[in-house]
């Protein structure tokens, strides 16, 4: 068996990749949990993650792969309730690559780390061979540190019957942005790259009883719902009705064959929350800088642990999957 670019596509592929070869040779209590981001005890609670980013093209309506390496690295600390602080870089930069496009990107990674309260401590840089010689890529490596307040304990197995299912805003945005880019598409859809960190405080600070939290990412808010379900030992119902797409992103997926559900956002959360909480909890996000269209899209039952479904707007019900082969195009 070899990689294909279905491993890379955040969805089942993704998942046995990660259980059969990384989780085997680096198992322990910590990874095991299989957060987006790991609790450890030091001189105070801290939440560690890594990641890297390869998209294409480099920039993109909204963004670029500097504020995307630095939101996809905070957002995923901040999942954990953790206060993002310290961040290292990796450049590993394709010869080809022109300075001026480099200076922007890096430019743009400092940006996007001051506004999300990080600071870079190290980094590294490698060249590599150029496989085109007119134009050069790059790919970024980043590792990220922040402190979990005393008693926040937010998890993927969180989620309790009776909880209100909420999403921080549109889905598909960045998805749909960088796909058009790609094929050379001419529309005014921009990616939601952002870091989410004043709607996480913000949820914090006025006592929301949060459950779990998840950026929705690779894969979807589909496949980020399921996960929840099946760590949580609970069933996740969404209203069609509710979910929030922006209406050219819509007809997007209408042209293209394209199911907002499984296409990623770089700057949305789903929050699941305690129902008493629910209106609260939405008012607070869409109070936020990138929470505007911030909704409650469903709730959490017990009618049948491990699963996720859709109330459709016809009235029927539409079982929800993690994303299954190569998810199009890469988007992180």
């Amino acid at each position: 068996m070899k990689i294909t670019m279905a491993h890379g596509s955040g969805g089942r592929a993704t998942s046995d990749l990660i259980a059969e070869v990384f989780a085997r040779a680096f198992d322990n209590p910590v990874l095991g949990a299989m957060e987006d981001a790991a609790v450890v005890p030091a001189s105070a609670r801290i939440a560690v993650t890594t990641d890297s980013f390869v998209v294409e093209p480099l920039e993109f309506p909204g963004g670029d792969i500097g504020r995307l390496a630095v939101c996809g690295t905070v957002n995923d600390l901040l999942m954990r309730g953790a206060a993002p602080q310290y961040l290292t870089c990796g450049f590993v930069l394709q010869e080809g690559l022109e300075i001026g496009l480099l200076q922007r990107i890096v430019d743009s990674f400092a940006r996007t780390a001051r506004e999300a309260g990080a600071q870079v401590v190290a980094g590294d840089t490698k060249v590599i061979e150029g496989r085109k010689e007119e134009s050069g890529g790059l790919i970024i490596n980043t590792a990220g540190v922040g402190f979990v307040p005393e008693g926040c304990e937010i998890g993927a197995a969180g989620a309790k019957a009776g909880d209100a299912i909420l999403v921080s805003g549109n889905l598909g945005d960045h998805h749909a942005a960088i796909l058009s880019r790609r094929f050379g598409i001419d529309n005014s859809i921009k990616s939601d790259c952002a870091p989410l960190g004043e709607m996480v405080q913000a949820l914090l600070a006025q006592n929301i009883q949060v459950h779990c939290l998840r950026d929705v990412t690779r894969g979807g808010l589909a496949t980020v719902l399921k996960e929840l379900a099946e760590r949580s030992g609970v069933t996740m119902e969404l209203d069609e009705e509710a979910l929030p797409v922006d209406a050219q992103v819509r007809d997007f997926c209408g042209l293209m064959g394209l199911d907002p559900l499984y296409m990623g956002n770089e700057g949305k959360l789903a929050a699941i929350v305690a129902a008493e909480d629910a209106a609260r909890a939405r008012d607070v996000l869409a109070g936020c800088a990138y929470g505007a269209d911030a909704a409650v899209i469903g709730r959490v039952t017990d009618e049948a642990p491990g699963t996720a479904y859709i109330r459709t707007l016809i009235g029927g019900k539409r079982v929800l999957d993690v994303l299954y082969g190569e998810g199009l195009p890469r988007i992180c």
